[in-house]
């Protein structure tokens, strides 16, 4: 708890310094002084940069951050899209309770009036069709899969159909997640938190998106892929594949 509290005053504490500028390059949009000390330090691993030109991020976009978490990468992606674009940075009731308290200080007093905030669940996301240029979902797409009681059950076909309906044609279904061992296909999401990057392939292609392309810029060759992404020895240097698919 103690770590938790002492992150969050790191944010405060940057928040109240800074007035967010938008940017004019992903690279911009990554050092924007408004952006707090515990994201930057999160970008060492994260990478947010090379993952915002991998996936086409640029200004005048919408885009959805699907389970957004506390909203580090809502927030980069706010000064990528600029003034022009629009930020849906989305939640649900499970992802809320651990981590709304970030994302409240995140967004307070409409710090960045280009973002919207989503409280919906996986059944019913509410989405407009046709209406965004790019659907990222970073270590989540593994939760379509997992299942407990305080996580909605998941109707996969009904999902997809969602977020391909609200994509416009040949927009962006941008994948991040903690890679499985092969031959475990989803099975590793229950425990582990993580999934097979092969299934992951398969599935999202026989959900009708194509794929496009993955980058190697996250990935950890000392991760055995056999604890839990958060087992503080391997937390936030799992090994990662980001994959790129279109509508």
């Amino acid at each position: 708890m103690s770590k938790v509290f002492a992150a969050l005053s790191l944010i405060i504490i940057s928040l109240a310094i800074y007035t967010p500028i938008h940017a004019e390059t992903n690279e911009d949009a990554v050092n924007n002084p408004a952006r707090s000390d515990a994201d930057r330090e999160r970008d060492k691993t994260s990478k947010p940069t090379v993952i915002l030109e991998f996936f086409g991020v640029k200004p005048g976009m919408k885009v959805l951050d699907l389970f957004a978490g506390g909203g580090y990468y809502s927030e980069i992606l706010a000064y990528a899209v600029g003034p022009d674009g629009h930020v849906i940075s989305h939640t649900n009731k499970a992802y809320e309770s651990s981590t709304g308290e970030e994302a409240t200080l995140r967004f307070k007093d409409n710090r960045l009036p280009n973002i919207s905030r989503l409280t919906s669940e996986i059944d019913n996301l509410g989405l407009e069709n046709d209406s965004l240029d790019m659907v990222v979902m970073v270590l989540t797409y593994h939760d379509i899969y997992f299942t407990a009681d305080y996580w909605p059950q998941v109707d996969r076909d009904n999902f997809f159909k969602q977020i391909r309906d609200s994509l416009k044609p040949g927009g962006v279904l941008a994948i991040i997640d903690h890679a499985a061992n092969s031959m475990t296909a989803s099975s590793a999401a229950q425990d582990l938190h993580r999934i097979e990057e092969g299934f992951a392939k398969q599935d999202i292609e026989s959900a009708g998106f194509t794929f496009e392309g993955q980058s190697e810029v996250l990935r950890n060759p000392d991760d055995k892929r056999t604890l839990s992404v958060f087992d503080d020895n391997i937390r936030r240097r799992t090994d990662r594949f980001v994959y790129r698919f279109v509508k």
